[in-house]
Formats: C-alpha cells, structure tokens, sequence
C-alpha cells in the first residue's frame, strides 16, 4: 500500500509539474521486456491465448498480414520464439480468441482470423498439447458485397454469459453507416466450425475506416474504432433490446 500511495504521489507531482510553464517533464523510455523473433514482411494484431492449466506456456498469435503465399499466421511462445506458422494465407489481418466452444463432442479453445482477400474467417483450435493451433474451418463473410466492402479487417470474439454462445463481429475496409460491423454466430458443424450471421450494426463517421474491435464478454458490449473520429460502443449480444443502438461514443478528440 505505500509503495502505491507513494507512486500515486509521484504521478500527481509529475502532473502538476508538466502544466507549469518552463517545467520540462522528460518522456519515460519504454524497452520491451521481451521481443518475439521477426516475421518476414509486416507483423501485425496479436492475441494471447493463455493457458489454464500451465501460464507459462501460453500463446501469441499474431499474422503476418501479406498477399499469400507469405502471409500467414505466427505462434510465438512467451518468449518470443516462434512455435508454427501457418502460410499461404491472402492477406491475413486481425486475429482473436476464445475459450471453451463445444466441437466435435469436446470444449476447444478456438483462434479465429480474418483473411481480407479471400472474404473469410479462417478458424483454428488450440491443438491438445498446446503447442500451435490445427484448423476448424472457413467462414465467408460479407457475402453479396462488392470490392473492399466485402473485405474482412478486424475481428472480436464474443462469448455470451447466459448460454455460451459464440459469436464473432467483424468489421471491413469499407462500408455504410448502420451496417458497417457483421456478427456471425458460431456453430459446431460435423466437426468444423461454420458460421451464421445474425446481425448487421454499426454507425460509421465516413472519415477513415474501422478496424479495431474488442468485446468485454463479461459486461456484453462491444467497442470499434471509428479512425479519425471515435470509439463507438454497442451491445455485444444480437439478441439484446435495442441491439442496434449505439450506447456511447467517446474519445473523439486528440487524434
């Protein structure tokens, strides 16, 4: 507890000093504790699956967000070493993860991935030695769209508290206001992993694109970045009352 008051102090001063004309507070240097082993071309949007049983062998799994055949998946182990990647990917963007999906009569853990050029989620399970993923399935997405509107980018995975539901909400490089994020409720299908959608939402400011999207399963919402503009935030749950309405907007200041 003093450490914390002590360091809150320090935090405080460091504030006040910064507002006071002729003060100068200098940047704090940030070095990465560890750094994992570089991919070929543009390393990109990792998760972390980690894992319940051993922490320390948890997971990174980040893409390597290129036209195939270099564009893959990459899993790293904590430290950084890279454990598998999974090539001949087409352009392979923003990956997310969730835990305990029932699959061919067994709770998987699952990482899913958007694949922008092929217009589909690429499913993978955690393998059982928790040594790299193996795959579960293709998801097209966005069908009957044109161009870059039928072009996946960001992805959050979202599991629903009162039945276990799992969903995906994806957003792409372009599309309308209302109706810019698609949600898809994942489903075991013979073993693999298919995909229905079950809503269109999403306002959408027309001033750069929305990529980023993240879920808090626990309190069932979710929140996009609508670049250059703001953070948008909805309910995570298509079934919820006024699913389509935007609860808040926020951070629109300070780009």
């Amino acid at each position: 507890m003093r450490m914390l008051l002590l360091l809150t102090g320090s935090l405080f001063l460091l504030a006040g000093c910064a507002g006071k004309p002729g003060l100068t507070v200098p940047a704090a240097e940030m070095r990465p504790a560890v750094a994992t082993a570089a991919v070929s071309e543009d390393a990109d949007d990792p998760a972390i699956w980690v894992n319940p049983r051993n922490p320390s062998g948890s997971l990174i799994i980040g893409t390597n967000k290129v036209k195939a055949p270099a564009g893959a998946l990459v899993v790293f182990d904590l430290e950084g070493k890279i454990l598998q990647t999974v090539a001949n990917l087409d352009r392979p963007n923003n990956v997310d993860v969730e835990y305990g999906f029932s699959l061919g009569g067994k709770m998987v853990d699952l990482v899913v991935a958007t694949e922008r050029l092929r217009s589909r989620l690429l499913v993978y399970r955690i393998r059982e030695d928790a040594g790299g993923i193996e795959p579960a399935g293709a998801i097209p997405v966005f069908e009957g769209q044109k161009g870059e509107a039928s072009h996946p980018m960001g992805i959050a995975l979202y599991k629903r508290p009162r039945d276990g539901a799992v969903f995906a909400i994806v957003s792409r490089k372009t599309g309308p206001s209302g109706s810019y994020l698609w949600q898809y409720r994942l489903r075991d299908q013979g073993g693999q992993v298919a995909g229905e959608k079950v809503r269109e939402f999403g306002a959408f400011s027309g001033r750069g694109e929305i990529e980023a999207v993240a879920v808090d399963d626990e309190l069932g919402f979710v929140y996009y970045a609508d670049e250059e503009d703001s953070i948008r935030k909805y309910a995570a749950d298509p079934d919820a009352q006024d699913a389509n309405r935007e609860l808040a907007r926020f951070a629109t200041t300070g780009f």
